[in-house]
């Protein structure tokens, strides 16, 4: 079971509460979104977004900068995610920038984030301005497109894949279903 996201994109933040709730042992996955194709549209769409953060009863609030900040957190993010801690930061960093505006650029917030995590900071911050990962966030995303994923967050239950925010109920019903591979069985292989 596994996770994937992008901290720029408000589906992550939309997906995290209860990717948390229903999937505790989820082992959250960081990936560059841009390197799906077709993600960018998806993640852009303001009214989209705002429509289903009401349908879910979840406050919204877009940082002055929207996107900014993504990538640095997104960084942090893997580096969390190495010392199984990504959800707490996830977590952090997706409620101040979508329940708070805030951009996570500022290392002022950045490091809210780590704390409220209990992530040391230095390390965070390190991990922030190390470009160095953003070839394996890449990676990452390139991988998932080749499984078939189209945008994120991205959600895997065995070898199903749900693609979006909007499959997560699916993946969920997936999770308790022990027959549901067998079920999503396609000639090219296996679909979510």
């Amino acid at each position: 079971m596994s996770f994937a996201f992008d901290l720029a994109s408000p589906w992550t933040y939309l997906a995290a509460e209860r990717v948390d709730r229903a999937f505790p042992a989820a082992v959250w996955q960081p990936v560059a979104a841009d390197a799906l194709r077709g993600a960018g549209e998806y993640a852009e769409d303001h009214d989209l977004v705002e429509a289903r953060a009401t349908e879910l009863g979840m406050p919204l609030v877009w940082p002055e900068r929207p996107g900014a900040g993504g990538r640095v957190a997104t960084r942090v993010a893997a580096w969390a995610a190495e010392r199984g801690q990504a959800s707490a930061f996830v977590l952090a960093a997706s409620r101040l920038t979508f329940c708070g505006g805030f951009d996570l650029e500022d290392p002022e917030i950045l490091a809210e984030a780590a704390a409220a995590a209990g992530l040391p900071l230095d390390d965070c911050l390190a991990a922030a301005g190390d470009p160095a990962r953003d070839a394996s966030l890449a990676a990452a995303g390139r991988k998932l497109q080749a499984q078939g994923a189209d945008r994120l967050p991205a959600v895997r239950v065995g070898r199903l894949l749900f693609s979006g925010e909007e499959r997560l109920a699916d993946a969920m019903a997936a999770l308790r279903d022990p027959h549901a591979e067998r079920r999503h069985r396609t000639p090219e292989g296996w679909a979510g």
